[in-house]
């Protein structure tokens, strides 16, 4: 059993426009950034989370983690609960259901 949540495009949307504090973790690889990103993500690619998860802040804010498509972001917030970590999202259908449900000018892959 997992506490991973599922957040919609649509709440991340509302917590930004809320002002709500909250860390976005970007676990794509360099050239998916390359193409699109979500401003003031914290970029540590997937297969690096385990050496570099000590850079992740420990202030106990929700850590919204995001990928292409939502599954290896949910593979990388599963893994970082296993690692002690809490308060942790996972963005709904990654990046492209946010750039097809919020963000209609932002590049597709």
């Amino acid at each position: 059993m997992t506490d991973i949540i599922q957040l919609p495009p649509t709440e991340l949307k509302q917590w930004q426009d809320e002002g709500r504090a909250f860390h976005l973790l970007d676990v794509r690889t360099d050239e998916e950034r390359a193409i699109c990103t979500l401003p003031a993500a914290i970029h540590i690619p997937m297969n690096l989370i385990p050496l570099r998860q000590n850079e992740l802040p420990d202030d106990d804010l929700p850590i919204v983690v995001y990928c292409h498509h939502g599954i290896r972001s949910l593979h990388t917030a599963m893994y970082l609960e296993d690692a002690g970590f809490e308060n942790l999202y996972n963005l709904q259908g990654g990046i492209d259901a946010w750039a097809e449900q919020i963000d209609a000018k932002m590049i597709r892959y």
